[in-house]
């Protein structure tokens, strides 16, 4: 496993995934531009780093860090929703009558990264979600990614076998149990 540890920040870091309603769609990655300034407009509101992240035709992983002391991810990713969804509304891409957050399915999973084998287990398995939707072959052909982030500093992709994620690892390999 890569060991990621320079690249953690102070304070609590998630990982998240946040789904579209409709598990057809492609609205994420056809209007990713759009996603992105959505994630940046919150970052102003209310800051917090992003670790890595991968967005997919209709769901998104993302791992953040927020500064020491706060713990408000609701808040951030309703901000992100509304701003994407107010986006689509403007091209009139939104379904008639629908509020800024009726695309979204209403809550989003989130796990608190406990220590650097966590941390380091979720980045790969952010950066190998394409591959394990058989959406590529290799991580690095996904254009939707931090994983070129990684890679230009020196981090290896995600191979097969692809990495679970700890909820998924027995617990006696040290995974804690999930949340």
């Amino acid at each position: 496993m890569t060991r990621y540890r320079d690249n953690r920040v102070p304070g609590m870091t998630w990982f998240f995934t946040v789904r579209l309603l409709d598990r057809n769609s492609s609205l994420l990655t056809d209007h990713f531009s759009a996603f992105g300034e959505a994630m940046r407009q919150a970052r102003i509101r209310k800051p917090f780093h992003v670790d890595a992240w991968v967005v997919l035709p209709n769901h998104a992983h993302a791992m953040w860090t927020l500064p020491p002391g706060d713990h408000d991810c609701a808040t951030r990713w309703r901000a992100v929703k509304i701003a994407f969804s107010k986006a689509l509304h403007k091209t009139g891409l939104a379904l008639p009558g629908a509020t800024d957050t009726t695309i979204w399915e209403r809550h989003y999973r989130d796990y608190r990264v406990g220590d650097d084998a966590e941390y380091a287990a979720l980045i790969d398995y952010v950066h190998s979600n394409p591959m394990r939707h058989g959406l590529c072959e290799q991580a690095s052909d996904w254009p939707w990614s931090s994983l070129h982030r990684f890679v230009a500093a020196g981090f290896d992709a995600p191979q097969w076998p692809l990495p679970l994620p700890p909820w998924m690892r027995p617990l006696h390999l040290g995974a804690r149990a999930p949340l």
